[in-house]
């Protein structure tokens, strides 16, 4: 049976070529770089092109999925939601590693495709029995549709909060927080609360309404344009350093409260003293990619009491502490006519900024001036 091209049925195909495509780009990178993030990414793209593949086909005119393969398992829409999560977990920490006690998060996924096997198996005439003698009379697919939307609500909470636990967690490790693809990570979670939403709402229409074949289609379309923005924005993501990140049941707080209890007065008077003058003297926020652990190696302590000593006695956190450096020196590299050949942003860069977009609004949150406005 020949695949028909037309307005409904071609978008989706693109679509769906697409992710299956950049799905062996992203296990080919990941195979070779060692990164599990792009292998589980690679299995998001998978699955979000069988999720639009029954409407691609059946717009298509070919209808292989109902005559010959009803009942089969068709898509792992119910992979999905984990595997969202688990991407975000492996993007932020490098030694993340998949374990066997991970698989209970598949369990739905592999008690739906074993009863829906054990029924195609019965042959043609059985499954059209079971489907309107006991599928669908006794709400079996309402409890299907419900189990997947239970998932997405579910694993989708879990993923925003690892994603504000990772943002919390960030400003007091790296001074170029920035660089770390909080916009990718956000952009990520919106589509995939977007293709929910969607597909939630075309559900409810379809109960409404009783809506056909051929006006169920907006969502599928949605979903072939977000297999686009995904792989290419995905693929186009580099891990700017290897990050260490592991969420606790409170990081937000911890951050904030965090105090260098094991410091008397005087030690901590001393520590800050000598963390001031290592600021002073040997500049280390000039280096844009500076980091906790390389900044409590080159004073002696070990990175979570530096974390505390910078909390406890400066009341900052380690971004804040180390940007503050670097404005100070932009603010006096400016006043000196040695530097009069440089750019305003060639001053910032000079001073350990490392992009225009986090000089503008790290100066300007410090100053309440942009510096083009400081300067005059």
């Amino acid at each position: 049976m020949a695949f028909q091209f037309n307005l409904y049925s071609t978008p989706l195909l693109f679509g769906f070529t697409q992710g299956c495509l950049y799905a062996i780009l992203f296990w080919t990178r990941g195979w070779r770089q060692g990164r599990l993030s792009d292998g589980l990414f690679g299995f998001l793209m998978l699955a979000f092109s069988f999720d639009i593949w029954e409407y691609m086909l059946g717009f298509g005119g070919v209808e292989i999925l109902w005559r010959e393969l009803n009942f089969f398992p068709r898509n792992f829409s119910l992979l999905l939601p984990p595997l969202v999560y688990f991407y975000l977990k492996s993007q932020f920490n490098a030694d993340f590693r998949l374990k066997w006690t991970h698989l209970k998060h598949a369990i739905p996924f592999f008690i739906h495709a074993l009863y829906h096997i054990l029924v195609f198996a019965q042959g043609r005439d059985f499954v059209q029995f079971w489907e309107n003698h006991v599928h669908r009379p006794l709400g079996l697919d309402t409890v299907e549709q419900a189990l997947r939307m239970t998932l997405q609500i579910a694993y989708f909470y879990g993923a925003y909060r690892l994603y504000l636990q990772y943002r919390s967690w960030v400003p007091s490790q790296f001074s170029d927080a920035e660089t770390l693809s909080f916009t990718w990570f956000r952009n990520f979670l919106i589509a995939f609360l977007a293709s929910n939403l969607l597909g939630w709402g075309m559900t409810f229409l379809d109960y409404l309404l009783q809506l056909d074949f051929w006006h169920d289609w907006w969502d599928e379309l949605f979903n072939a344009a977000l297999i686009y923005y995904l792989a290419i924005e995905g693929f186009a993501q580099k891990q700017p350093r290897i990050l260490h990140f592991i969420p606790t049941s409170s990081m937000a707080e911890k951050n904030l409260q965090q105090k260098p209890e094991k410091m008397s007065a005087d030690e901590l008077q001393g520590w800050k003293k000598k963390l001031e003058d290592l600021m002073l003297d040997e500049k280390p926020y000039l280096n844009p990619e500076l980091t906790l652990p390389d900044l409590a190696q080159r004073i002696g302590l070990n990175a979570s009491l530096l974390s505390a000593l910078i909390n406890g006695a400066f009341d900052k956190n380690f971004n804040d502490f180390v940007n503050e450096y670097r404005v100070e020196a932009v603010k006096k590299m400016l006043k000196e006519p040695s530097a009069s050949h440089y750019s305003l942003l060639g001053v910032g860069l000079e001073c350990g900024f490392n992009s225009k977009s986090t000089f503008n609004r790290v100066f300007k949150k410090m100053t309440g001036l942009a510096p083009s406005d400081y300067v005059g």
